[in-house]
């Protein structure tokens, strides 16, 4: 299977590098935790995973800021960024991942149609990527879609 394939390069990348995952997401729900810890003895590499899911718990857990959301709304690179740095603070991680998106099929706005997804990912020391995609297909298609690529965008980023 595609996603057994992906845990275990997953799991190989992170015990190689010995790099630790704190994850923060929104539009996923935890998904891409429960995917990682789909793997043995992945308390090796995950930390601890956010599951924020409305703007109060952003700001209660993550930092993210009210001005944030209130000017860029949930849906934003500047909603990731500070998610993912929120997240790199309040763990033991060395790096971190955010994801908040519109999965579908409501909840789209002008200029975010469903399927918008804004990601970021920080490794200590360093200064966060953010990035924004845009997915096809029905609710879980997105998510799923949103899933594989934080972990991909994670192996990317820890092998530099």
């Amino acid at each position: 299977m595609v996603k057994d394939n992906l845990i275990a390069e997953f799991a190989t990348v992170m015990l190689e590098t010995g790099h630790v995952l704190v994850t923060a997401e929104s539009c996923t729900a935890g998904g891409i935790a429960n995917w990682v810890t789909d793997i043995s003895g992945s308390s090796a590499f995950l930390d601890r995973g956010y599951v924020t899911y409305s703007n109060r718990a952003k700001i209660d857990m993550l930092d993210v800021t009210a001005q944030t959301l209130a000017t860029y709304g949930a849906v934003s690179e500047q909603t990731a960024k500070e998610m993912v740095q929120g997240a790199l603070k309040n763990s033991q991680a060395s790096v971190a991942i955010s994801v908040t998106g519109i999965a579908g099929p409501t909840g789209a706005v002008d200029g975010k149609p469903v399927g918008t997804v804004c990601f970021g990912i920080q490794i200590q020391g360093h200064e966060p990527q953010i990035t924004t995609q845009h997915f096809d297909g029905d609710r879980r298609s997105v998510r799923e879609q949103s899933i594989v690529f934080a972990l991909q965008w994670i192996m990317q980023s820890v092998k530099k």
